[in-house]
């Protein structure tokens, strides 16, 4: 039995058909922010809604909404929560045998500002993991990095959920820039370039909206060369290398620039003035410890291995062989291709695999549980934390102890997780998303402005810019050509668009809470983003369309 999408299945109408679809984000949002449930029931609750959604308006059977929701749920462990759950747990190692205080101390040491230090972790060592690994890892281990330096966990956890608008598009290695070249025929690099053209804009102001939240427009003019030297350091270089190089590479090179930038900036100048938090009663002890070379290198070892491994997940060639399909004469690589192919499974959906027939396009839709054991960045990190176990000098007894003590911690942000990618999946089946991208397409010479939302909209659902894009993509190109938009512009605006809606997706928000200690206060992390994702999706409109009519210049 096959199920055809229908986007009119509403009383025969898109219109109303889509205002149907928006009802389980819409509760989404006010069981969180107005109803206050906690993240994993407002995940479940939003689920079970999407479900009776899909099968009483969208006339899904209910086995194919439940395989859906199977299949969403699958990937929500992994490869999503497998990043949470090594993330949190190498934070936890170097806590747990009091590394964390040299970490610290040698953060301190660089400046015991505040705003500086929000400025080196959330923005430039958030954007280096974003560009290495993507998905939760930035935010779980740069909000965690800020709680050990004394941040409060809502702080911490919102300024890592706005710093990480600057990279995203670029994450993982440019994949959800390069997944729209098969999808779209237009070349990845063209797409990338536009996008360099649009993102490094808001990079700039990026570094001085995190101080300004911190602490006010007056108090972020005192670090204000810092605040310079952080943006236009990592804009400069994300347009450079986005134009130049391509997509791979913006967001390792812009964020490594943006860190060092600042880094040497600071040892020729401080403000006069050092922000610090009232409670910050131990910061004089904390500068009087002397601690050597040695003893900082140890302890910033688990990230500094963290960094090599989820570097080399990221490449290409290794990343095939990782999933078992490297083809090449490479002996060490087809070993690796041996255990890749032994530890990965694509096994089909039952009652979902060629079940659902495209809407759009009349083709079968494949569904299969991806499982790529060894392919996935999480394990990459439990790579990082193996190799930590030995430099930290942990026993193994402990070492064992603690990451059960970290699945006991997060249980709950797992199971919100696992729900809400249920949630997408099961939209995906029904058409939900597909019926609203076709009413922002009927906007016609405002499509421009409108663009962009599209992809907002789709992270916001999907939790991932990359999805976002295999989602919209065809349908930005289509509408943009059919408008007189030139669509290498559009595919730009639907990346640009979803990188201000990953701070509030629901899985990015159980993520954050997940990495700081807030599991179940997913509602707090909501208000304190959610404005801010709408004034820069409110700037991405504007852009593009000013792009689209009085700046076509701009266009490659």
């Amino acid at each position: 039995m096959t199920f055809t999408q229908d986007f009119t299945a509403v009383a025969n109408s898109l219109g109303w058909t889509a205002l149907v679809a928006t009802v389980p984000i819409l509760y989404f949002f006010w069981a969180l922010a107005i109803k206050k449930m906690k993240g994993y029931m407002a995940g479940l609750t939003t689920l079970i809604l999407a479900i009776l959604v899909a099968v009483i308006a969208f006339k899904v059977p209910v086995i194919t909404a439940l395989a859906s929701a199977s299949q969403g749920a699958v990937y929500g462990i992994i490869p999503i929560g497998w990043i949470i759950i090594t993330s949190v747990f190498l934070y936890n190692l170097t806590v747990k045998t009091g590394h964390f205080e040299v970490i610290r101390s040698s953060v301190l040491s660089i400046t015991p500002d505040r705003r500086i230090q929000a400025l080196l972790i959330a923005f430039s060592f958030g954007a280096f993991l974003e560009g290495a690994a993507g998905f939760g890892a930035p935010v779980a281990i740069s909000a965690a990095l800020l709680v050990g330096l004394g941040f409060k966990p809502l702080q911490a956890a919102g300024l890592c959920l706005i710093a990480n608008t600057a990279p995203v598009a670029f994450g993982a290695i440019g994949v959800p820039i390069t997944v729209m070249e098969g999808i779209t025929g237009i070349p990845a690099i063209e797409i990338s370039k536009m996008v360099g053209r649009q993102l490094p804009i808001l990079a700039v102001f990026i570094p001085l909206v995190l101080v300004v939240i911190m602490v006010g427009f007056k108090k972020a003019l005192e670090v204000l060369p810092a605040i310079l030297v952080s943006g236009f350091s990592f804009a400069i270089t994300q347009f450079l290398s986005s134009n130049y190089l391509g997509a791979e590479l913006p967001d390792i090179l812009s964020s490594l620039v943006s860190l060092i930038a600042l880094t040497i900036f600071l040892r020729f100048w401080q403000p006069k003035t050092i922000y610090r938090f009232k409670d910050d009663v131990q910061v004089s002890e904390i500068k009087q410890t002397h601690y050597t070379g040695g003893q900082v290198l140890t302890a910033w070892s688990p990230f500094i291995v963290l960094t090599f491994f989820i570097s080399a997940w990221g490449i290409p060639t290794f990343k095939k062989a990782l999933v078992g399909t490297y083809d090449g004469g490479n002996a060490i690589l087809n070993f690796v291709n041996s255990i890749g192919s032994a530890l990965t499974f694509y096994p089909e959906v039952p009652f979902l695999h060629n079940v659902v027939i495209d809407g759009a396009t009349g083709k079968e839709i494949a569904a299969v549980y991806k499982l790529e054991l060894l392919g996935a960045a999480g394990t990459a990190i439990l790579f990082a934390a193996i190799i930590s176990k030995f430099i930290l000098k942990i026993s193994w007894g402990n070492w064992v102890k603690t990451f059960f003590a970290t699945l006991n911690e997060i249980k709950f942000p797992l199971l919100t997780i696992c729900c809400v990618v249920g949630y997408a999946y099961v939209a995906n089946t029904a058409g939900m998303m597909a019926t609203l991208g076709l009413v922002l397409a009927k906007t016609g010479a405002l499509f421009p402005f409108f663009s962009p939302i599209l992809g907002w909209i789709g992270v916001v659902v999907t939790g991932s810019d990359t999805s976002s894009n295999v989602l919209f993509a065809k349908l930005q190109q289509v509408t943009s050509e059919s408008v007189g938009m030139d669509p290498v512009l559009a595919l730009a605006a639907n990346t640009g668009g979803g990188v201000t809606g990953k701070m509030i997706s629901p899985q990015t928000l159980a993520v954050a809470a997940a990495a700081v200690g807030l599991a179940g206060k997913e509602s707090e992390l909501l208000k304190f983003a959610f404005k801010y994702s709408l004034i820069l999706l409110l700037a991405i409109c504007i852009i593009t369309f000013l792009q689209s009519t009085v700046l076509t210049w701009m266009i490659p």
